[in-house]
This record gives C-alpha cells, structure tokens and sequence, in this order.
C-alpha cells in the first residue's frame, strides 16, 4: 500500500480483504509439485555467482597471508557494525515493514549504510522480503526454508528464482518504494555506489589513516563483508529451522537467541512474523539482545524518527495463547493456572460460543501471511491493537 501524497497511510484502505482468492491461489512448498498448466520446475545454476562466491570465500581464507593491525581490525567491526543498521533498521524495518517513519537526515543515513552492506539495493530487497512474508517458506518464497538450509542460506543466491517468485511478486505492492527517485537512483548507479562505499572509501582509510599495505586492507575488508553475509543469511536458514515457536507453531520461522544477538535483533523470527510491523521486531524490552532497537529510540528522541508501531502485551499475550507452541511464559503461566483450577472447570464452563467460533475461524485462516504495515490483507483486530511510539502528524 502506497502512502498518500502527505506521506502517511490511509487507515481505512487497511482493512482486512476475504481470504478465500488468497487461500485457493497459493504457491506449494515443493519446487517439483506443478499446478494444472504449469511446466515442470527445472533447477537453474548462475554459475557466475557460484564463482564469485566461492572467490570471496577463498579470499577470506588468503587473510592468514595478509594480517593487519588492531586498529584495522577494529575499523573493519565498527565498518561492518554500522552497515548492519542499513539492514536492520534501514532495509527491514524501515523500507520494507514501514515500522517507523523518519526524516530527510535519518532517511539518507539509513540509505548510505545500506548501501555499505552490499545487499542489493532497496528496491530489490524489499520485493524479495515482502515475497518472503507474503507467501513464507513456498516456492514464491525466493529462500524457500522448505529446499533446505543451504538453499535457504545462500544456495537460493546461486540459481535462477523459482517462477512462482515472479508469479507471486507481481502481487505486492512496491509503489512506495519504486515512485521514490532516490531509490530508483540508488538502483541504477548501485554497482559505482556499492564499489565506493562498500570497498573504495573503508580500504582508503585503512591505507592512508593506519599504514596498511592495498592487498592487506582489501582482503580484511572482503572478510568483514563475507562475515556480515552470513549473519544476515542465517536468519533465512538457521530461524527457520531451530528455536522455539512460542507466537506461532505452524509457520517455520522460530526464535534464536543467538542470531537475534549477531544480527541485531533479526533472530526473533517467530515473533517477527506474526507481527512484521513491529519496529522492535520482538518483545524482549532488552537493548543487548536487540541492538537495533536503541538505535530507532535514540533518532526516535531526537525527532528524526516517529510514527514507530509495535503491539501491546495484551495482543502478545492473546495469541500466545491461541497459536503458540507453549513455550512462552504466558503459555505456561495459563497452564499452571489451568491445572490449580480443574476442580471449578465446570462452574466455568459457560464460554460465549459466538466469541468461541470467530477465534476457531480465525486460526484456521491464512492470517500471518502479509509483509507489514500497509498490506492490504492485515486484519482489522490487528491495525485497531497496534500502538504507535512517539506519533506525529506531520508528513516524512
């Protein structure tokens, strides 16, 4: 969904659609299964990112031949550390979930540190993770979890894209991002801009501010980058495979606290996509586990970040309940309380039985399944229970 010509959303175009088109015209999981009509699904190799991967992974081993100095090193984790935020915070939560909105000077320096991150550019990286939540773990998926964890972690990068990817992409709504001309910029010039940011100017620095040989800073800095890769892909494979599902037990993606600490917050999954237009992408209220979240508050307090959405402990606590695996604390909290209260369970028992069938309707539809503030299929009962963090009525 658009923003409208001030910048904000239209609450009343976001109302919950029918289910039933979505739910009949849903991609499979299995790359092999073909609907009625549809050719075969024949794996394609792009042996030219087989090949440029497998140098970059050769080159981080060369590192042994080319050591660097504690400051380079240092410099190349605050180099990495900062781009990690044009992800987090810029490409995730920003562009893609529309989490929050921000200003001109918090706008640009997002772009600049997603751009050092070498990800593609904005445009790109939101349709391919909009697909992803739209139509999770299936073959519109562009790493579909259901191919298997290398597929999912940077195999999905070594082949062409599934049909249903571009089927099923045409379907989300990108104007928000391609009316930008900043963004359209960003992605015409994206190769120059990405070899300046991302290579040029952190090995410049190395060379002439801590003495170090081209070949020495270069090759450090392709390990920095490579590193920085596989933590951000870990979240497509790793948290949809291992962890908890305390929100949600019948989708794939699951909560890590590991990854949720390496990549800044990104590996509580589970949560992530019942709620993908939470800013804080979980409801741990903890900064060490979360670091992008200090970052949003701190240019939230300074005014260049507004409008910030995220859920209540009341909308967490009831689907906990309804959906989770058990693993969360109010699931078994519930429980305790169950148990020390059978003996009155039928003094209880005169449950509203109209309340009782919308709940049962309501898992039993496709409901997880959209990418984030502005979606057109988000429910009702979610827009009405979300809060919004420092609001502003002013456009971006």
């Amino acid at each position: 969904m658009a923003p409208n010509q001030n910048g904000t959303e239209n609450d009343a175009t976001l109302v919950n659609r029918s289910k039933k088109e979505f739910v009949r015209d849903y991609p499979n999981a299995n790359p092999y299964d073909t609907k009625a009509g549809e050719k075969p699904y024949k794996l394609e190799i792009v042996w030219r990112n087989v090949f440029l991967f497998l140098y970059l992974h050769i080159a981080c081993v060369a590192c042994v031949f080319y050591p660097v100095s504690g400051k380079v090193i240092l410099f190349g984790f605050a180099y990495g550390f900062i781009s990690s935020y044009g992800i987090s915070a810029g490409a995730h939560r920003y562009w893609a979930h529309k989490c929050y909105k921000v200003t001109r000077p918090l706008y640009f320096i997002l772009l600049f540190l997603q751009t050092i991150a070498l990800q593609n550019c904005v445009i790109e990286w939101v349709r391919d993770h909009r697909v992803h939540h739209k139509y999770s773990d299936t073959n519109a998926d562009p790493h579909n979890a259901s191919r298997g964890f290398f597929f999912s972690h940077m195999g999905w990068l070594m082949c062409k894209k599934h049909p249903d990817v571009f089927k099923y992409g045409k379907r989300i709504d990108m104007t928000d991002l391609t009316s930008d001309p900043i963004l359209r910029f960003q992605k015409k010039y994206y190769v120059p801009l990405v070899l300046f940011c991302t290579f040029a100017l952190p090995i410049t620095i190395s060379m002439y501010f801590f003495n170090t040989p081209f070949w020495y800073a270069y090759h450090w800095h392709i390990l920095r980058y490579v590193v920085s890769l596989h933590i951000t892909w870990s979240i497509n494979s790793v948290s949809h495979i291992w962890g908890s599902k305390p929100f949600e037990k019948d989708i794939k993606p699951t909560d890590t606290y590991a990854i949720g600490f390496m990549a800044f917050g990104e590996g509580w999954h589970n949560y992530h996509h019942v709620y993908p237009f939470d800013y804080k992408v979980s409801e741990l209220p903890r900064y060490w586990c979360n670091f992008t979240i200090p970052f949003i508050d701190f240019f939230a307090w300074l005014g260049w970040a507004y409008d910030l959405k995220t859920v209540s402990d009341d909308m967490i606590r009831r689907r906990v309940l309804r959906t989770g695996d058990g693993s969360h604390r109010h699931s078994k909290e519930a429980a305790k309380q169950k148990t020390q209260n059978e003996l009155i369970e039928e003094e209880n028992n005169n449950i509203n039985e109209e309340e009782e069938e919308r709940l049962k309707q309501n898992v039993a539809r496709i409901r997880d399944h959209y990418w984030g503030w502005g979606d057109s299929d988000m429910l009702e009962e979610d827009i009405n229970d979300i809060r919004t963090v420092n609001p502003k009525t002013c456009a971006e």
